[in-house]
């Protein structure tokens, strides 16, 4: 499928993008993000994989919305919820490697 990406035009395949993700380890997810397997990517990580440009050239809603047309699920934070946050104590366990601790 022909999709246009900061105003580049990319012929994409479910397939393609399948294993150009294969073997990428998901950054942590804080804002939209694009479902590829099991794994959830943030869409910004998933249009530089692919288009294999700066995240700063597009748009997340360019990258949404060619992976929707593609057929993978996207996920979108409603407007006024607040994004995920870990407390203090949580990201200094995280630091030093302890298990996760609920708060």
């Amino acid at each position: 499928m022909r999709c246009v990406i900061a105003r580049y035009p990319f012929d994409l395949t479910k397939g393609g993008v399948w294993e150009s993700m294969k073997g990428v380890t998901p950054e942590p997810v804080t804002g939209e993000s694009v479902i590829i397997g099991r794994r959830h990517y943030p869409a910004k990580q998933v249009g530089q994989v692919i288009t294999r440009q700066d995240p700063r050239d597009f748009s997340v809603g360019e990258v949404l919305r060619a992976m929707t047309l593609l057929g993978f699920t996207c996920r979108t934070i409603p407007e006024g919820a607040p994004a995920p946050t870990e407390s203090p104590l949580q990201r200094a366990s995280a630091m030093l490697g302890a298990p996760h601790l609920s708060v």
